[in-house]
């Protein structure tokens, strides 16, 4: 067997060692490239739509959520009105809360409400069928 000479097998080790240290730098630079581009605002917004638009109740939650707000947004105008006193803008507010909560949280039985009753106005808007 021939025995290797200490000084080549340095040579050899330190070889390794660059072309280790050229590989890692590149991944390096390039995991900070992906973490840069990652923290810029416009990334950050786009991951987040991305992310809720993959959520599969969003469709559901805004839907609640926009017939809560319409709900105590109606309910406020309706005891409410056109009312210039502060406290009956104050009972408003937390009128239309309430309710705005309430019904978000039960927006399955108002869209069944709602389907009722609009059924029924079609039917009533439709011409009797005399033979």
């Amino acid at each position: 067997m021939e025995k290797i000479e200490p000084s080549v097998q340095l040579q050899q080790l330190i070889l390794a060692k660059q072309a280790e240290h050229i590989t890692e730098g590149k991944m390096l630079k390039e995991h900070f490239h992906n973490t840069y581009e990652s923290l810029k605002p416009i990334n950050i917004i786009k991951n987040s739509l991305k992310e809720m638009a993959s959520t599969p109740d969003l469709k559901n939650m805004a839907v609640n959520a926009a017939i809560g707000l319409t709900t105590g947004y109606i309910a406020k105008k309706v005891l409410v009105g056109k009312s210039t006193n502060p406290l009956s803008k104050i009972f408003g507010l937390v009128i239309e809360t309430i309710i705005s909560n309430k019904a978000s949280k039960n927006a399955d039985g108002i869209k069944t409400l709602g389907g009722i009753i609009l059924q029924k106005l079609l039917n009533l808007h439709k011409p009797s069928e005399t033979a």
